[in-house]
């Protein structure tokens, strides 16, 4: 499980989270909704330890992240994707999705790379492909398969519907409820809560730092939607 406290991010003299605390259950989509500058991107940025946390825990499986060097976390399971993408262009789409196995050491990267094709046939397919020459959505799955190669145990996802066509955005859905399915816990931030309706079993609302509402939905076991209107995101 992954488990923050009463977490408090401060950037350059400015507060951006106010004691943001949250759960995300193996085999469990969690959302994180607000709008831009609500402290979506930080709070993902607190559990890669990419800002620093000035107060609060962040534990995963009980394991104290913020004693953790930030570079060392993606090798405990846990993948991004980041709102930007930030895929590397000259670099080919295998090469951008096998990074941070090479980064951090990972074993048997080989094995997860045939596993991420499976899932993914599409970036399979532009494997080859250096990364400058894709469109914005083929970015965004090639992205994805970056952070499903270490996120073995936890994805943390910043918008990853945002811009995408419908038929994109049922794709993707897809793909998350398969990796939930398998036992991934993933943290969704997203603006907006459409996309998450039908995946999410539970959403926290977040404005100027602060989780201003918590809702649990109840899903079917078989389609795993909403069973009541004032359960939705």
């Amino acid at each position: 499980m992954l488990e923050l406290t009463d977490v408090h991010v401060h950037i350059r003299g400015f507060v951006i989270l106010r004691g943001v605390s949250l759960t995300v259950a193996p085999g469990q989509v969690v959302g994180l909704v607000g709008r831009n500058g609500a402290g979506k991107t930080t709070t993902l940025k607190s559990i890669m330890g990419l800002v620093p946390v000035r107060a609060g825990t962040v534990r995963l499986d009980g394991r104290d992240l913020l004693r953790l060097p930030a570079h060392t976390r993606a090798a405990l399971g846990i993948g991004y994707l980041p709102e930007d993408r930030r895929l590397i262009g000259p670099l080919t789409v295998e090469e951008n999705i096998l990074l941070p196995a090479w980064a951090t050491g990972t074993d048997g990267y080989a094995r997860r790379l045939d596993e991420v094709y499976h899932l993914l046939p599409e970036v399979g397919g532009l494997a080859e492909r250096r990364a400058a020459r894709l469109s914005g959505g083929q970015q965004k799955l090639v992205a994805l398969a970056r952070a499903v190669l270490c996120g073995t145990r936890l994805l943390l996802l910043d918008e990853p519907f945002e811009g995408l066509a419908p038929e994109l955005t049922e794709r993707l859905t897809e793909v998350l409820r398969r990796l939930r399915d398998e036992g991934r816990a993933i943290l969704i931030a997203e603006s907006d809560p459409q996309p998450l309706e039908s995946l999410a079993d539970t959403c926290y609302t977040i404005e100027r730092g602060e989780i201003s509402y918590h809702r649990t939905q109840i899903h079917t076991d078989e389609h795993r939607s909403d069973r009541e209107e004032t359960n939705r995101c």
